[in-house]
């Protein structure tokens, strides 16, 4: 049997697939924290503004966040991700938030966003 040693190359792309899907990991659980601490959209699934799944589209609207973070190359505006925020509210829950919570939230998320993209995305 003739064996052939290990590709360094590999082992680098491995340890850094796993370091982008841990990091990609900890932003899931960083936003899905960020929004569970989020009165106005707690408030939403409390009173089923919803409908009955509102906890649901709670955890869908935490995967719709990391997916809009990671649609394009193209640079993400908080102004675009405050309008994509509002937009949630409005069309899953009915409810049109007005106390500025949307825009802290959307700017925790985009901290969070620059955190991953500069600390652990290569």
């Amino acid at each position: 049997m003739i064996m052939e040693p290990i590709s360094t190359g590999n082992r680098a792309a491995t340890a850094s697939a796993l370091q982008k899907a841990e990091a990609v990991s900890h932003l899931r659980e960083g936003i899905s924290l960020l929004l569970s601490q989020w009165t106005g959209l707690q408030m939403a699934i409390k009173n089923g503004w919803g409908g009955h799944d509102s906890l649901q589209k709670s955890k869908q609207l935490a995967t719709d966040i990391l997916s809009w973070f990671f649609q394009s190359n193209a640079h993400l505006s908080l102004e675009d991700l405050e309008n994509f925020l509002n937009e949630s509210m409005l069309f899953s829950f009915n409810t049109e938030i007005e106390d500025g919570s949307i825009e802290e939230v959307a700017e925790q998320l985009m901290i969070m966003h620059e955190e991953y993209w500069h600390g652990s995305h290569y």
